[in-house]
């Protein structure tokens, strides 16, 4: 089945469910993207922290570029002006393309200016190099403040999201604002399958809970992109498009209340990799 679409500001059109690809290098990640473009998906999500860009290149050579809509992101710690543009530059080289759909910006760095950075994406658009903005891991009030610095509409704010972390106040902005939500780690990393009431969803439909947890998530509005090493998990994924939770069981899923992510944590490590941030 072919994914649904989201309309986004420029006027393409976001499938509404993608191949994510945190945490999965070389053949597995390669198999993985395979089978997802394969089952009929045209949505593949990376990042230059995930180093399986290049990977990911050898798989798309195999396809119809313009078919599929490819993400990336830029790592916190190379969001200044030039930093953002040879990001881009070399991401687009590990990727085998001229261009990408979506360019986020992994995550907030407090310590680069947001206008900056934002410029820099503005020049990116203006050579074609990316189609759409977008952020991601942004709080409500960070969000607000790239809207208002930005020269290029803000399309997507991919953040932490499952039943265990609906971030209400995020999500509620970003329908304020007309700026799609996508779901990272939609499924927890599989935390979310031990919960009691995903399990008895899952039993009453037979399905699996995974299956429940992103069906859950589209009948949100939101755009999951879920993980799989396996590539008959990265098929079953996509059939979660042929059914439906009624209200009931819905809402059920809605209620549970733990807040817990599993990485969206307040403190960061400023000095790691991602950010590289020295005192």
């Amino acid at each position: 089945m072919t994914p649904p679409t989201k309309t986004l500001p420029s006027g393409d059109e976001l499938p509404a469910i993608g191949v994510g690809t945190w945490d999965i290098g070389g053949d597995t990640v390669r198999d993985a993207v395979r089978a997802g473009l394969d089952a009929g998906y045209a949505h593949v999500d990376t990042a230059e922290g995930y180093g399986n860009e290049a990977e990911i290149g050898d798989v798309l050579a195999e396809y119809d570029r313009d078919d599929v809509f490819l993400t990336s992101k830029v790592l916190p710690k190379h969001l200044d002006y030039e930093s953002v543009i040879e990001s881009c530059e070399a991401t687009l080289d590990r990727l085998g393309t001229d261009y990408l759909d979506l360019y986020l910006v992994h995550w907030p760095n407090p310590a680069i200016s947001l206008r900056e950075t934002m410029d820099a994406m503005a020049t990116l658009h203006e050579q074609g190099k990316i189609r759409n903005v977008g952020v991601s891991n942004f709080s409500a009030y960070q969000l607000s403040c790239a809207h208002h610095v930005s020269d290029v509409p803000i399309a997507v704010n991919q953040i932490e999201y499952h039943p265990w972390n609906t971030q209400d106040d995020v999500v509620d902005y970003c329908r304020e604002t007309d700026t799609v939500v996508e779901a990272a780690a939609p499924l927890a990393r599989t935390e979310v399958f031990a919960d009691d009431t995903v399990q008895a969803v899952a039993e009453k439909y037979e399905r699996s809970p995974a299956e429940v947890v992103l069906r859950w998530a589209i009948e949100n509005d939101v755009v999951p992109l879920p993980k799989s090493s396996t590539p008959e998990h990265v098929r079953a994924n996509l059939d979660v498009l042929d059914w439906e939770l009624d209200d009931e069981d819905h809402a059920r899923i809605d209620d549970i209340d733990h807040h817990q992510p599993v990485y969206d944590f307040p403190a960061r490590d400023w000095t790691d990799d991602t950010y590289g941030i020295s005192e």
